[in-house]
């Protein structure tokens, strides 16, 4: 099983909060998780919920502030397994457009 999902973490300040961010990215490298940030967020893939939970967790106790925003939006298909990237194939192929992403 594959579970994906978005995640957010960030101090709530008027500043750049880049080296905060980087710290919750930094966190997943101690999980089995694989991910890619964005300017959004971070796509988090990991085989077991619990792995996920526990990777999104490391990331929030990462940031340091007074207040800290975190947003976590899972896809957790349990029928079948369906990784990010087959994601993206699929909407590319509703544009017309070849699979940037798909395993050769």
């Amino acid at each position: 099983m594959t579970v994906v999902a978005l995640l957010s973490v960030a101090p709530v300040i008027e500043d750049s909060m880049a080296s905060e961010v980087a710290k919750a990215v930094d966190a997943l490298e101690a999980y089995d998780v694989t991910y890619e940030t964005n300017p959004m967020g971070t796509v988090i893939e990991a085989e077991t919920t619990d792995e996920l939970f526990a990777a999104a967790q490391a990331a929030h106790d990462a940031v340091d502030g007074d207040r800290i925003s975190t947003v976590l939006k899972i896809d957790d298909k349990r029928t079948r397994d369906v990784d990010a990237s087959e994601k993206v194939d699929a909407v590319e192929e509703h544009l017309g457009r070849p699979a940037t992403n798909r395993a050769e």
